[in-house]
C-alpha cells in the first residue's frame, strides 16, 4: 500500500535555498535533523491531534518517521558559508526545512526572492507615502512630529533644519512617521510644549500642575503616573481644556 506523504496543498516542487539567520556566515552550520531526547524534533499535526517525530533520511520521501518504511539512511543537514541549496529531487529534506522544522525562522530561513521583492515594494510605497506627506507639512506640524524624537532641541532649530530632519525621519522610518502624522495628540502636545517655552503656561517643578504663566492660576492637575504633556493633550480635548487651548493658540500667533 502506497504511503501518502504529508505536505501542504500548495506545495511547489522546485529547487530551494536556505540561509543561516543573522549577519555572519559560519563556515559550517549544522541544523538538527532527527529527534533526540537532548534535541527534540517534533511537529504537532492539528488534523490528527498528535505530535509527530521528524527525521531526515536520504532514502525516504517523507521527513515524518511514521511515513518512513524499511531501513533508513540518516542524513546530515550542513550549511556551508551560511548557505544550503537543496535540489527539487530531495523532497524529504525540502519539506523538513521549509515546512515542518521548528527552528525555521530561528536558526535559518528559506531564501524567497519573490517575497523579498514584495517586501521591498511595500517598503518603497510606504516610504513614498511618508515623503509625500512630509513635503506637504506646514512647519508647525513638522515641528510637532519632530519633537517626539528630538524633544526640546527642536525649539532651537531653523525652519530649514526642521524640514530637513522631518524628511529624513519620513525616509528612514516611514511607518512611525505616518503614525505620528495621524495622531492629533502629537500636535496638541507640541502646542503645550511651545506654550510652556513661551511662558504662556507653566509646569510646576514636581511635574504635577499646569498654571497660567501670567497670574499662576491653576489650569490642570496631571493624573498620577501620566506624562504631563500627554495628559495636557488629552485635557485640551475637554470642554474646559478646549477654551484654554484656543486662548493659547491666539497668544502663540
Amino acid at each position: 500500500m502506497a504511503i501518502t506523504i504529508t505536505k501542504p496543498k500548495d506545495w511547489v516542487i522546485k529547487d530551494r535555498t536556505y540561509l543561516v539567520k543573522g549577519n555572519g556566515n559560519p563556515v559550517i552550520f549544522t541544523v538538527p535533523c532527527r529527534h533526540t531526547q537532548r534535541k527534540p524534533l517534533m511537529w504537532f499535526d492539528e488534523e490528527k491531534g498528535i505530535n509527530r517525530e521528524l527525521r531526515y533520511a536520504t532514502n525516504q520521501n517523507s521527513p515524518f518517521v511514521d511515513e518512513q518504511r524499511g531501513l533508513c539512511t540518516l542524513g546530515h543537514v550542513v550549511m556551508k558559508e551560511g548557505k544550503l541549496s537543496v535540489p527539487k529531487s530531495d523532497q524529504a529534506l525540502q519539506l523538513l526545512l521549509s515546512v515542518y522544522h521548528p527552528k525555521k525562522g530561528i536558526l535559518y530561513d528559506e531564501f524567497e526572492p519573490e517575497a523579498i521583492a514584495n517586501n521591498q515594494v511595500d517598503w518603497i510605497e510606504l516610504e513614498l507615502e511618508a515623503l509625500n506627506l512630509a513635503v506637504q507639512l506646514e512647519i508647525d506640524d513638522a515641528e510637532a512630529i519632530l519633537r517626539v524624537e528630538k524633544g526640546s532641541a527642536v525649539s532651537k532649530m531653523s525652519s530649514k533644519e526642521v524640514k530637513r530632519d522631518v524628511l529624513l525621519m519620513a525616509k528612514n522610518n516611514p511607518a512611525m512617521f505616518l503614525e505620528l502624522a495621524k495622531d492629533d495628540n502629537v500636535q496638541l502636545r507640541n502646542i503645550g510644549v511651545k506654550a510652556t517655552e513661551a511662558n504662556i503656561i507653566k509646569l510646576s517643578d514636581d511635574q504635577r500642575t499646569f498654571v497660567w504663566g501670567s497670574n499662576g492660576r491653576k489650569l490642570f492637575t496631571v493624573p498620577f503616573d501620566e506624562h504631563p504633556y500627554n495628559a495636557l493633550a488629552s485635557w485640551f480635548k475637554t470642554d474646559e481644556g478646549l477654551e484654554v487651548f484656543k486662548s493659547i493658540q491666539k497668544r502663540l500667533k
